[in-house]
């Protein structure tokens, strides 16, 4: 039998089909080791026939990786083709996705342990009264029976070996799943849906649409939804996905889907171990989980049969991929929705604009969930007019609106979230003498105070510095720090509430698989009264005893240069004031801002999502972004930045003849330095984009990766979430 074999080399030099011999026990989606190019390499059997071009007697043979079934399914295979051809990237790229990266490297494998059986009673056994390690070690396994060895060895050293040896116990190899989380179930309660909760459920599985967009409000039982719609289709004997956009609300999410589905659930993301990765991708593999919850890599999860696909939060912009191949989340589960002949549904309070659209214009299907579930109003959100506050010489980070809330919120005995989109102490250290900015030598960034650890980060690179006590280019003593981090939010606080007890909660203090996990479980267990965090707190999380949301600077993502800065304001403020007042209590909002009277910040403080709508649609249109346009960025990086410049020239001069043959499907077009000019020793140039008809995208793809070398990447992205 020959097998078509993928190299799982990552260049466009290899990226076609070697034949090799196979044994029979090698199937299309086969994991093998092969010889090439005068080493042994991995790759992934594509297909199996019976003859090849090539002569028999010129073929080498593939070696199959010990797995207990093919590691990709057809739908996995069929999938990585069409991604590859869409973004134009090696197979192996693609494929790789379906797989844990460790698996692929060799680097881990089921972990198997010795378990020692009773074969005999004790009362039958023959032992000496001197042998008590024996007879310890088989009082033991009759009481509390099968047991492992390693524990067993530690309590009777030597006891469970002499006992094998007479024939009295048996020991066998057994696998041990490395279950992320475990214990941490809550118990599961009766679950009853509303009557719109149920109406909505019978709209998404009546229509014939294959994407549903659920619009409900936070706190309208979006996810009550979900667990029915997953319910429902283990019942006919289908899996699901559910992903989320932020790793910190996996362990929320299994925690509940562990509750009603027990380890039919299975979670896959980043901060997982190796280990743990590897068996819940192997349970998801062989059937034992039907269900898969993550952020955006679940969505290769290897499951069949999908009967859901659901997309929590589908505004976010974590759904993009800033790597190679540089997909959408939404265009990968589309495909994998049309597959399977099941459902896509994407919730949110707040749907990206582009979405809501194709749902108003009858492309998706709009469930609309307008009152949350207990009946209680949404909070009540004030705006704190900061300019008000600098001139009446408050120059701190909190409003005095904001203070009395906190101590009202606190006397009462209830809890506040504060949240600030920027972590450190300070934004970064200047020079007031000579106006010197500490920089990080890797990247064209300032770099952040840090007070804890007393030094300066980059938060591109994750370079540390040591913070100078004199100007490094003047040699002034007035160095200053400049911006606000949650780092400086929580130390102010402590001053202001000495008696209150403080969490954080951001990229620095979530380390760890249960980073997040801990922090979240304090905090719902009212050990702490008040959580200052980074946008990773800002959606998701039901704390019934929130009453109080501040939101210290709405102004921080208004006024950027991007054309869905107002877009992600609006939905920023409206998830983080989600949070309050989700139980019995009224909820308060505080916003302080210093432009009070911007539309954005209208629309947000009335939750008129439509009105936001229909003024941001407007505004798109009348200027031809998108929807009504599609923007893409065609990213040169290299280290060496001759050789970066050349390539970019290259890429350019390829796509200027694209545009001058095609000027009216193009609305902009230019090169320049990337905003962000060097990252990681990189040096990065741009060709932005912006394209009214889009046949022409095919030909930009195919411009760039004949651009690539092996010292400059040069990637497309598409309508990219972050231009800097």
């Amino acid at each position: 039998m020959i097998a078509e074999v993928i190299v799982d080399i990552a260049s466009g030099e290899t990226d076609r089909i070697y034949d090799y011999l196979c044994g029979d026990e090698t199937q299309a989606g086969s994991r093998v080791r092969v010889p090439f190019g005068g080493k042994v390499v991995p790759g992934f059997v594509m297909r199996l026939k019976e003859t090849s071009d090539c002569p028999t007697e010129k073929l080498k043979r593939a070696f199959p990786c010990p797995d207990e079934r093919p590691a990709l399914n057809t739908e996995c295979l069929a999938l990585a083709g069409k991604l590859a051809a869409r973004y134009r990237v090696p197979m192996a790229l693609c494929l790789r996705l379906f797989l844990p990266s460790e698996m692929r490297a060799g680097k881990v494998r089921e972990l198997k342990k010795n378990y020692a059986s009773l074969l005999v009673p004790l009362s039958e056994m023959k032992l000496s009264r001197t042998a008590k390690n024996q007879i310890g070690a088989a009082e033991y396994l009759e009481k509390n029976g099968k047991t492992e060895c390693g524990f067993l060895n530690g309590l009777f050293p030597g006891g469970v070996s002499a006992l094998e040896k007479k024939g009295y116990v048996s020991v066998a190899k057994e696998q041990i799943l490395r279950d992320p989380y475990k214990g941490m179930e809550s118990a599961s309660a009766e679950h009853v849906l509303t009557a719109d909760q149920r109406a909505a459920v019978e709209k998404i599985k009546s229509d014939g649409r294959t994407v549903q967009l659920l619009h409900g409000v936070t706190g309208s039982g979006k996810t009550e939804i979900y667990l029915t719609l997953i319910a429902e289709c283990l019942k006919e004997g289908k899996s699901s996905i559910f992903l989320v956009p932020e790793i910190s609300l996996t362990p929320q999410m299994l925690s509940q889907l562990r509750a009603r589905f027990g380890r039919n659930a299975a979670i896959m993301h980043s901060g997982l171990s190796a280990g743990e990765k590897f068996d819940e991708w192997w349970r998801m593999r062989s059937g034992e989980a039907k269900i898969a919850i993550g952020a955006r890599s679940a969505v290769f999860s290897p499951l069949e049969n999908l009967g859901v696909i659901i997309v929590d939060e589908e505004h976010d912009s974590s759904y993009s991929s800033e790597t190679a191949p540089r997909y959408n989340t939404f265009d990968v589960a589309y495909l994998r929705a049309k597959h399977n002949g099941c459902k896509l549904v994407l919730g949110s309070a707040t749907p990206a604009v582009d979405t809501y659209k194709r749902a108003v214009d009858g492309e998706f299907n709009l469930i609309r969930l307008d009152k949350r579930i207990n009946q209680k109003p949404l909070p009540e959100i004030t705006i704190a007019d900061m300019r008000r506050e600098v001139r009446r010489g408050n120059n701190s980070a909190f409003s005095s609106v904001l203070k009395d809330e906190l101590g009202k919120c606190l006397s009462e005995g209830n809890q506040a979230i504060l949240f600030l989109n920027r972590r450190g102490y300070s934004q970064t250290v200047i020079c007031k003498e000579c106006g010197y900015v500490a920089k990080c030598e890797a990247c064209d960034v300032s770099l952040t105070y840090h007070k804890d650890e007393d030094c300066l980060k980059c938060h591109y690179c994750g370079a540390k510095y040591r913070v100078p006590t004199v100007c490094p280019d003047c040699g002034g003593h007035k160095l200053s720090y400049a911006g606000t981090g949650t780092q400086r939010i929580v130390a102010d606080l402590q001053k202001l509430y000495p008696s209150a007890k403080i969490l954080r909660m951001d990229n620095d203090t979530t380390s760890g698989k249960e980073g997040h996990y801990k922090i979240l479980k304090a905090f719902g267990e009212k050990r702490a009264d008040i959580l200052v965090g980074t946008q990773m707190i800002a959606k998701g999380h039901d704390f019934p005893s929130v009453t109080l949301v501040g939101i210290l600077d709405a102004d921080m993502s208004l006024h950027f240069s991007d054309y869905r800065s107002g877009e992600r304001t609006f939905q920023l403020i409206t998830q983080v004031a989600g949070r309050s007042g989700r139980a019995e209590e009224k909820g308060r909002v505080v916003l302080q801002t210093f432009s009070p009277e911007n539309d954005v910040l209208r629309y947000a403080v009335a939750y008129d999502y439509e009105g936001f709508y229909r003024n941001e649609i407007s505004l798109r249109a009348a200027t031809m972004f998108p929807p009504f346009s599609k923007i893409v960025r065609v990213l040169v990086t290299g280290e060496d930045n001759k050789k970066t410049v050349e390539a970019l020239r290259n890429v350019y001069f390829s796509l200027e003849r694209l545009y001058t043959e095609n000027a009216e499907k193009f609305l902009f077009f230019n090169k320049m330095h990337a905003p962000i000019k060097r990252i990681q020793n990189k040096f990065r140039y741009q060709v932005l984009m912006r394209l009214a008809d889009t046949s022409v995208l095919p030909s930009v793809y195919d411009a760039c990766a004949a651009a690539r070398t092996r010292d400059v990447l040069v990637s497309v992205e598409e309508n990219p979430t972050n231009l800097s």
